[in-house]
C-alpha cells in the first residue's frame, strides 16, 4: 500500500450525521479522520469541540488527526488527547505557551504537530522540529473555506522535508488547503506524505475514486 496517507477533512461532512460521515471516511478506504477545530477568536469560523471529538471516537478507529485552530491551544491539547485525539497539531503563534503544549501531548502519550500557516514563514516551526511528530503547512489561509490552493506554500513543504532529510527527523509532512487529484502529485513530490483534503473527497463522484487519486 502507498506510504501516502489521505485524511479527509469532516469540515466538509454531513454534519447532522457526523457518526455516518466518520464511518464513510475508512468506507472510501482513507486513513485518518481530520478534525478541524475553530474557536472564532483565533480563526473567524466556529466548529467542533471536545465534545464532537469523543462522540466521533466510537464511531471510527482510524487515527483522528485533531487541528486546533484555537488561541492558547496550551489550555486544551490535555482535554483533546483525554477525549480520543491520536494527533494533536497547533498553530504556534496562537499559544502563549509552545513547549508547554508539545509536553503535555506527550505526556498523554499522542502524536503532536506544529502548523505553519499560509502566511507565516517556516521559521515559525524549526526551534521545535525535532520534537514534533508531525508538520502541518496550510496551503490555504486557515479559518476560511473554500480556497483556492496557494501553490507558493510548496516551498515550505520543501524545507520541511529537507530539515527532515538532513537532521534525520522523523515528523509526518502534512499538507492541508485546497488539496486535490489535480495537486496531490506537486505536494506529494515536494515531501508531504499526509494529505487533508475536504471537498476533493466528500464532493467527488465517488469519494472512494478521489482517495485512490489522490495518492497517486
Amino acid at each position: 500500500m502507498s506510504n501516502i496517507k489521505i485524511a479527509p477533512s469532516i469540515l466538509s461532512g454531513d454534519f447532522a450525521n457526523m457518526g455516518k460521515t466518520v464511518e464513510l471516511v475508512k468506507e472510501w478506504g482513507a486513513d485518518w479522520v481530520h478534525v478541524d477545530v475553530m474557536d472564532g477568536v483565533y480563526v473567524p469560523n466556529i466548529t467542533f469541540g471536545m465534545p464532537m471529538v469523543k462522540a466521533l471516537r466510537k464511531h471510527t478507529d482510524l487515527v483522528m488527526d485533531v487541528h486546533l485552530m484555537i488561541t492558547l491551544p496550551e489550555k486544551y491539547v490535555g482535554e483533546f488527547c483525554d477525549s480520543g485525539a491520536d494527533m494533536v497539531t497547533f498553530h504556534p503563534d496562537a499559544s502563549k505557551d509552545v513547549q508547554g503544549a508539545i509536553n503535555i501531548v506527550k505526556s498523554k502519550g499522542k502524536k503532536v504537530g506544529l502548523v505553519v500557516n499560509a502566511d507565516q514563514p517556516f521559521s515559525i516551526a524549526e526551534p521545535y522540529l525535532d520534537q514534533i511528530d508531525m508538520l502541518l503547512i496550510m496551503t490555504v489561509q486557515a479559518g476560511f473555506g473554500g480556497q483556492s490552493f496557494i501553490e507558493a506554500c510548496v516551498d515550505k513543504i520543501r524545507l520541511g522535508a529537507e530539515a527532515k532529510k538532513k537532521y534525520g527527523y522523523k515528523y509526518d509532512i502534512e499538507v492541508d488547503g485546497g488539496v486535490s487529484p489535480k495537486n496531490s502529485s506537486l505536494v506529494i513530490e515536494a515531501g508531504a506524505n499526509v494529505l487533508v483534503a475536504g471537498s476533493a473527497v466528500f464532493k467527488a463522484e465517488s469519494p472512494s475514486q478521489a482517495v485512490i487519486d489522490l495518492r497517486k
